[in-house]
């Protein structure tokens, strides 16, 4: 299956972590949605597949991605995960609304293989709340 995919994040404090060739970050405490696709038609590559890995403890995956290295630290829970299963790569798309609708970003975060400011989202509140 193909498709693009929304992992939520908890971040329980705030910190800093090195990731990759981004450098040192600082994550504010709060909730983040990073958004990713997989395209492939089978193997690694499928979006179930792309998700599991992303989801498995760090003793079982080489870090590749920056979302390895965020999801590795201890601070950081996974809340939810949306699957959506398409034949267009939609993540850019959804990327480009979800940052209007935030409460920030991390710059390049996720989207060094193309022209969007990031994808990772910053929220400091869950927006699965009802906003008054």
């Amino acid at each position: 299956m193909k498709g693009t995919y929304i992992i939520v994040i908890f971040l329980k404090k705030h910190i800093q972590i090195s990731i990759g060739a981004l450098g040192l970050i600082s994550f504010k405490k709060g909730y983040y949605l990073y958004i990713g696709s997989a395209m492939g038609d089978f193997g690694s590559s499928t979006l179930i597949n792309r998700v599991k890995r992303h989801i498995s403890p760090p003793e079982n995956k080489k870090i590749h991605w920056h979302i390895d290295y965020f999801l590795n630290n201890q601070e950081t829970s996974i809340v939810q995960l949306n699957l959506i299963p398409s034949r267009q790569k939609l993540e850019c798309i959804l990327a480009e609304e979800l940052i209007s609708q935030s409460d920030g970003y991390i710059k390049k975060f996720g989207s060094s293989d193309c022209n969007c400011l990031s994808h990772l989202i910053y929220h400091k509140e869950s927006f699965f709340k009802d906003k008054k």
